[in-house]
């Protein structure tokens, strides 16, 4: 009886498995498909000759390179001011919040984690408003905004990875650098930290994937459609989730929503480019704590 539910259990495991690898493979298949002959030069540069517009000589009005500077803008911005925050948080809950402290910024933090983009979205347009009326009149949606917004956004994914990740370290590797003589801090620094570094990578990759593909926080904070390359943090900018969007909302015609595939492969294979960096980053930083240790 027990070797039936085992084979049951891995059968079950391995069909879910396939039917997961199956429909990914089928959206992957069906964008390569839709999108590959789509994809060129004229595509993202337009009628601007390629190095002219990467040496930003001459601006693009009909390609998606400003969409694709402004999306990689925005994943750098916002996970650049998310990842200093999240991993404190999440060191402090692991290390240093009593029991009671824990279970209560636990509970907002999973709360956090449940709302809709769209409200956040809303929150970072309230704030541009409410920066421009008390502060300064030049503060309006922009990408510094949408970058505010998405790191709170992602904040949750980060704060839990690093926790439950410095959590799960067994205690043999808590208190071999205590017995020693380091301090708590010194422990934390250059014993656990280094152990959890695939587990607090994996929070960012998570934090990534998520900047780059959200359009409803985006569309109330800043994102237009032919804004440009961004000049500065205050400016309005252009982004490839929203073109998407766009596209497949309002295409005039057939060759307009093939662009709109086309879109999409180039911000999946942005995602990807993105993500296997994360990933070199990864294991680098992985070999080289276990190098010290």
């Amino acid at each position: 009886m027990n070797r039936l539910i085992e084979i049951s259990t891995i059968a079950f495991c391995w069909l879910s498995a396939a039917l997961l690898l199956g429909a990914i493979g089928i959206i992957f298949g069906y964008l390569f498909i839709k999108g590959f002959n789509t994809v060129s030069l004229m595509l993202i540069f337009g009628e601007t000759p390629p190095i002219e517009a990467i040496l930003f000589k001459r601006p693009v009005l009909e390609g998606l390179f400003p969409a694709i500077l402004g999306t990689l803008a925005l994943v750098v911005f916002s996970v650049s001011l998310a990842v200093p925050i999240g991993l404190s948080t999440g060191i402090y809950l692991a290390e240093y919040a009593p029991p009671r402290t824990k279970r209560i910024f636990n509970l907002f933090f999973d709360v956090l984690a449940g709302i809709p983009s769209i409200v956040i979205g809303l929150f970072g347009f309230s704030l541009a408003l409410f920066l421009h009326k008390h502060y300064s009149k030049n503060i309006q949606p922009c990408l510094l905004i949408s970058s505010l917004a998405l790191a709170f956004l992602v904040l949750p994914y980060l704060i839990r990875t690093t926790q439950v990740t410095l959590e799960n370290l067994p205690p043999s590797t808590r208190m071999t650098a205590l017995a020693l003589g380091a301090t708590k801090l010194q422990n934390i620094l250059f014993v656990l930290i280094p152990k959890s570094f695939s587990g607090i990578i994996s929070g960012v990759i998570l934090a990534i994937g998520r900047c780059a593909e959200d359009t409803a926080v985006i569309m109330l904070t800043g994102v237009v459609a032919m804004a440009g390359i961004p000049k500065s943090l205050l400016s309005k900018y252009e982004a490839l989730p929203f073109y998407i969007y766009y596209i497949s909302s309002q295409y005039k015609d057939t060759r307009e929503l093939m662009t709109g595939y086309g879109a999409s492969l180039i911000l999946l294979f942005l995602c990807i480019l993105l993500f296997s960096i994360a990933f070199f980053l990864k294991r680098q930083l992985t070999y080289l704590a276990l190098y010290r240790a």
